[in-house]
């Protein structure tokens, strides 16, 4: 039987992130991923570039778009083109091939990679934990990262993060070529999707499109939804490939941590409930869930608490204002379109949300009184 520090179940953003910088800090590392090769991954990809001040190497390589332009519309009309302000703040990456670079960077570190590893079975023992993937093999290890995304059964297992999940619905699509959406300019629509918006994000010689829904029943027509959204971007309405997925979003302040396991990313259920960013939380978690790891198996704390205390400072306060504001941005949403979007504040503010510079907490109230107020 193996054992390691660490196990992390799951090599995506948040697992390889964490295991960067645990094998950089000298630690012995198992990442565990369950598919075999590298998957597309049609998600939007929207990521702000103030995340690569998180890494000592270089993320621009996993880059395809620098946007500096955000589309606005109400049902395909109403249009507002807003020009982000200063340097574009928001980076559009291809999710498999930023997953491979950190992945390769955390091998790289000293890092293992088993793969295809499926773990069927975790559980805690007197001092390690323990898991065991579909032929039976066992690896125990000091302590385990959960990183293996929104669909993940382990921290409802083991008593991390919210108890009663809550999933914004999501189907995403992968089109080849750009139609007619310019390039470093990002498109969001809203109207035509109830209680949520679709999106479309350029990537190199490609468009990822994604729909979702973000409270109420979370029930999205996806297809009469493309079939508008997509010749409007120049696409035939059946162009590409269809994948719905249920996506963990944030759903208040819950413990992301236990006696020597942590849980990141999508698994900690740590996506934006308004604009559904989950890149930059998948990697802040996986940094800070490293970095916690780091002193508590160098004996310098004697829990992981400090894990869950940072990431409901850094982004759990903002999330839960983001969080009011989708509740009633979605349920009033042509009044949330004109009194949010159109504002000529409003596109400064999103771009620094989106880069990190500001957090919900500081334009909710007035957000939220001035969307009640018009709503009733």
């Amino acid at each position: 039987m193996t054992n390691r520090d660490v196990l992390i179940i799951g090599a995506g953003a948040a697992g390889s992130t964490t295991a960067f910088h645990l094998a950089k800090a000298g630690h012995k590392v198992t990442l565990l991923e369950k598919d075999s090769g590298r998957l597309i991954k049609p998600c939007g990809g929207g990521m702000a570039a103030a995340v690569q001040d998180w890494f000592p190497f270089d993320l621009t390589p996993a880059v395809d778009q620098l946007i500096k332009v955000v589309d606005f519309s109400w049902c395909l009309s109403d249009q507002v083109v807003a020009q982000l302000p200063g340097n574009a703040p928001f980076w559009i990456v291809r999710r498999e091939r930023l997953d491979e670079l950190i992945t390769n960077q955390a091998v790289n570190a000293g890092a293992e990679l088993l793969r295809p590893f499926r773990v069927t079975e975790l559980k805690k023992s007197t001092k390690n934990w323990q898991v065991t993937n579909e032929e039976g093999k066992q690896i125990t290890a000091k302590a385990i990262v959960i990183a293996d995304g929104s669909n993940s059964p382990w921290p409802k297992i083991h008593g991390l993060g919210p108890r009663n999940q809550h999933h914004a619905v999501t189907t995403s699509v992968r089109l080849e070529g750009n139609g007619n959406l310019k390039e470093n300019t990002a498109r969001f629509e809203f109207g035509l999707v109830h209680h949520g918006f679709a999106w479309a994000f350029p990537v190199k010689e490609g468009v990822n499109i994604g729909i979702g829904s973000f409270i109420g029943r979370n029930e999205i027509n996806s297809e009469d939804v493309l079939n508008q959204l997509l010749p409007s971007l120049g696409f035939d309405p059946q162009a590409g490939k269809r994948q719905t997925a249920s996506l963990r979003v944030w759903n208040g302040h819950h413990a992301l941590h236990g006696d020597g396991i942590v849980a990141v990313g999508d698994a900690a259920s740590l996506c934006d409930p308004f604009l559904a960013e989950g890149l930059r939380p998948a990697l802040m978690s996986g940094c800070e869930a490293a970095r916690c790891l780091n002193h508590w198996l160098r004996g310098d704390s004697h829990n992981l608490v400090d894990y869950t205390k940072i990431m409901r400072v850094r982004w759990g306060n903002s999330m839960a204002w983001g969080k009011r504001i989708a509740q009633v941005f979605y349920r009033f949403p042509k009044v949330g379109y004109q009194l949010g979007i159109k504002r000529p504040t409003a596109p400064q503010r999103i771009a620094q949300i989106l880069s990190g510079e500001m957090g919900y907490g500081d334009i909710a109230q007035r957000v939220i009184k001035r969307l009640l107020l018009k709503g009733n």
